[in-house]
């Protein structure tokens, strides 16, 4: 399988690929339109910030590239955040697959940015498949993107917001897959097993 990992400005690669080849999957990590254009899976993971990783995906032609892609797409963290249509980081005019935007937690009771173990709920997608209601997941975020008509699955924190999104062949994630444990492996090798 020809599984092609997104490199921008962002961070977090590295631990996508060691996660990967943990399901003995050798994924690349490229910028290279070919090469994403005719990956069987794009993975499009990052932790970092909106505007300057969307500069990024602009100056190489990258966000016009990934809203043609036609195979199974992965978001996560930043990934799915930037898959929106805008964030409030920075007042970021992001990709518009998803058409959400990105908030700011602003309820000050609450440490921000999240981070730690936090369950997932109202999982309807075979990415979950095989996944327990209310199974924990890592989340590392200071933004969040309300629940909506594209959630398939939900989690809380100050409020309840979506963990994971869906359009097409698009998938998303707030969370880590790759830094949650066994439940993690099985929704990343859920992903890449969608035709």
């Amino acid at each position: 399988m020809n599984v092609a990992i997104l490199k921008y400005n962002a961070g977090n690669i590295r631990s996508v690929l060691f996660a990967l080849q943990r399901l003995d999957i050798e994924a690349s990590v490229t910028d290279d339109h070919e090469e994403l254009m005719s990956a069987d899976k794009v993975i499009f993971p990052g932790v970092g910030e909106a505007s300057s990783a969307m500069q990024y995906l602009q100056d190489k032609n990258l966000d016009k590239l990934i809203v043609q892609l036609k195979q199974p797409v992965l978001g996560i963290c930043l990934g799915m955040q930037l898959m929106c249509s805008y964030s409030e980081e920075n007042s970021t005019n992001c990709l518009g697959i998803f058409e959400q935007q990105v908030r700011k937690f602003s309820d000050t009771d609450f440490k921000v940015p999240q981070i730690g173990w936090n369950n997932i709920y109202n999982l309807s997608s075979p990415l979950f498949t095989g996944i327990n209601e209310k199974e924990y997941m890592y989340f590392v975020h200071g933004y969040y993107v309300e629940k909506c008509a594209q959630s398939i699955a939900t989690t809380d924190y100050t409020l309840e917001y979506s963990a994971a999104l869906q359009k097409n062949n698009f998938y998303a994630v707030q969370f880590h897959p790759e830094k949650s444990g066994n439940a993690g492996q099985q929704i990343l090798q859920n992903f890449l097993s969608i035709i």
